[in-house]
């Protein structure tokens, strides 16, 4: 049987933004988003991989008023503007869609649920198996036996889509698919204004079009006095007759959208290539471009499981190695260490190095012993140290005695340099990102990953040594030789290799002996500020007690609120969904009105001291050293304008 997708564009662009946002948010040199029609393309391409459809059309809202806002001024009243990060992308989306001569519907006066809905109904009747994607459960009642909803949801950091079709929906909701616009009648719909009838949830929804079957035949039962309702619920719903329906015409999805597209319009077609690639390129779109082909390159099609030799080397072998290629692309794999007295609670089991000339890994399992001849290489200036995460690297090493020198290069900070913006910076990202692949695929096909758990760099995985650290070591130093050689040609080109390798890279040294060395911490004289903080909160909770009249949770904005704006008729400056504000500028407005305002201040005052500069530092303060070992982040600031204002320091304990 023949398929139809239909994509409703806007929810997934919508989802694809507000999915890969923040610091994730990708642009372009230019500074133009991408992250949302980066995300929308990868849902798209896994949908047309799982689907393969024979028909393809992706729907879009237009700005012109529907029969909706004319039945309803408040319908979607309360919704956010498009935000001007997501708007500007929409026109890029629909350009790569046209380039790939995928087939845009979108009409004035009817949303784009209105044409998913009639071009299924045409797809069914046409005798085609219909297929809709959609973030909108509003979509359901289109289900059928011959109609699937797939709705994207995110577990664990990765894209999933539940399926729905007539019997699921029976099968979750109790009713037939129609019956859910009934649901919505009752219910309303806070995120599109729809009032529905006050008072009534989903579950009340629900459970009265379970047994009533539908709105029309609700309240003829209530004309008839044939219901079973009681009270205030029957009240309500008796009254609320017209917002019920009109609730009821706001939910449905029209069936009858006047489209002239017909399937010969809808058919997946070959996508004009040079196009594609133009705006790939355009959008730094690499992987995309490697993974069609569009370069006009043969794709690469890398089996490295065929060329990966992984060895086991003695240790005099790998220090021979390394002094005569005077260069080191490595990688440490490590296991907890529960000690208290290390800054990173780890320790190194073993060590991989990557032999360029020949496509080999050698691995050595590290234990006590050779530490003190490792140290040699490490500590030789004149041996170049390729790798990833090396200020972690440094510390680790520092913890058995070892300084590392001759730091040349850092995938993580190439990796950020080159996009500013991406936050997938650990080893298995970066090799999906810039090679295509994929390291855990690797793992399972060489046996080393049969759990399928996501395996990160500095993994815990001691356990069944050589069937599982050796080949992480192996893999991810192949990784970041091949990242090395792209990442310097890409740095080459827009001017930042000198930046990379004369301000960056010396700064990971810096910035690790920084927190190595830390910042002394008297306990002591911390523990004795903290008691003096806790006296005075002591007293302070007194004097609130008898002000108020009354003992209760002064860290309780509710209970704090009834005692001000209830018992002691203070004047009410802000109100919030859950009751009374008495943030700070609310009691700042009610100092004048009474005393008890400067105390609950202060008392706030203190503890805020007390909970963040005396409690707060005590976990960071190493036992060993009595010194807070700050981790200084190289890849984490960015801004739109100003790509390489980088460094930021933070807080942080391992």
């Amino acid at each position: 049987m023949d398929k139809l997708v239909l994509i409703d564009g806007n929810s997934i662009m919508n989802r694809a933004f507000y999915g890969i946002m923040g610091s994730k948010m990708l642009t372009t040199k230019d500074g133009t988003y991408t992250n949302a029609v980066y995300g929308f393309l990868a849902i798209l391409f896994k949908l047309l991989e799982d689907v393969n459809p024979n028909y393809l059309v992706v729907a879009f809202d237009l700005k012109a008023p529907t029969a909706r806002h004319k039945a309803f001024e408040g319908y979607k009243a309360n919704r956010h503007g498009m935000p001007d990060e997501l708007k500007e992308q929409m026109p890029i989306i629909k350009d790569i869609l046209r380039a790939m001569n995928i087939d845009i519907v979108e009409m004035e006066g009817y949303e784009a649920d209105d044409v998913l809905g009639t071009l299924s109904r045409y797809g069914e009747n046409e005798g085609l198996e219909v297929t809709i994607l959609s973030g909108d459960r509003d979509t359901f009642q289109l289900a059928t036996d011959k109609v699937t909803i797939r709705i994207p949801r995110t577990k664990a950091g990765k894209t999933e889509t539940e399926e729905y079709d007539r019997k699921k929906i029976i099968e979750t909701y109790g009713l037939e698919p129609k019956q859910l616009i009934e649901v919505k009648g009752l219910q309303g719909d806070t995120s599109d204004n729809i009032p529905g009838v006050p008072g009534i949830g989903e579950k009340t929804a629900l459970s009265l079009i379970q047994k009533y079957e539908s709105i029309e035949n609700l309240y003829k039962q209530i004309e008839n006095n044939t219901d079973d309702l009681k009270g205030k619920q029957r009240e309500k719903i008796a009254e609320n007759k017209e917002l019920a329906e009109l609730s009821r015409f706001l939910g449905t999805i029209n069936l009858e959208v006047p489209i002239k597209d017909t399937l010969e319009n809808f058919k997946v077609e070959e996508w004009d290539k040079q196009k594609v690639f133009e705006i790939f390129k355009e959008l730094n779109f690499n992987r995309y471009i490697e993974r069609f082909g569009l370069s006009g390159e043969p794709k690469k099609n890398i089996d490295v499981k065929e060329i990966l030799k992984v060895e086991n080397k003695s240790l005099d072998e790998i220090i021979q190695f390394v002094k005569e290629q005077k260069q080191m692309i490595f990688d440490l794999i490590t296991e907890k260490d529960e000690n208290d007295e290390k800054i990173i609670k780890e320790k190194i089991v073993l060590l991989a190095v990557y032999n360029k000339e020949k496509e080999e890994a050698y691995y050595l399992e590290v234990k006590n012993e050779s530490l003190d001849e490792i140290k040699e290489i490490f500590e030789d200036e004149n041996i170049a140290k390729i790798g990833t995460h090396l200020t972690k690297i440094y510390i680790l090493l520092k913890q058995v005695g070892i300084t590392l020198k001759g730091i040349k290069f850092d995938a993580k900070i190439a990796a950020y340099i080159l996009n500013p913006t991406n936050s997938k910076l650990d080893i298995q990202s970066l090799a999906m990102q810039y090679l295509e692949l994929d390291i855990n695929e690797y793992l399972q096909s060489v046996g080393a990953n049969s759990d399928n758990k996501q395996i990160n760099l500095f993994d815990t995985v001691s356990e069944n040594l050589d069937n599982k650290n050796k080949y992480i070591g192996a893999i991810n130093v192949y990784a970041i030789y091949n990242l090395y050689n792209i990442t310097i040609k890409q740095l080459e080109e827009i001017n930042a290799l000198t930046l990379f390798n004369t301000i960056d890279m010396p700064t990971v040294e810096v910035l690790s002996d920084m927190q190595w060395n830390g910042m002394y911490a008297d306990i002591e004289e911390l523990d004795k500020f903290g008691n003096e903080l806790k006296k005075r909160i002591e007293v302070l909770t007194k004097i609130i007690y008898e002000m108020a009249g009354e003992e209760f949770n002064i860290n309780s904005t509710k209970q704090l609120g009834e005692i001000l704006f209830e018992k002691m008729k203070l004047p009410v400056i802000k109100k919030t969904k859950s009751g009374y504000s008495t943030d700070v500028d609310v009691l700042e407005k009610l100092k004048k009105e009474d005393p008890i305002i400067e105390q609950i201040l202060e008392y706030r005052q203190l503890m805020k001291l007390n909970s963040t500069y005396v409690e707060g530092l005590k976990p960071y303060i190493n036992k060993k050293t009595k010194r807070i070992h700050s981790f200084f982040h190289q890849t984490i600031t960015a801004t739109r304008k100003n790509k390489f204002n980088r460094t930021k320091f933070t807080k942080h304990s391992y």
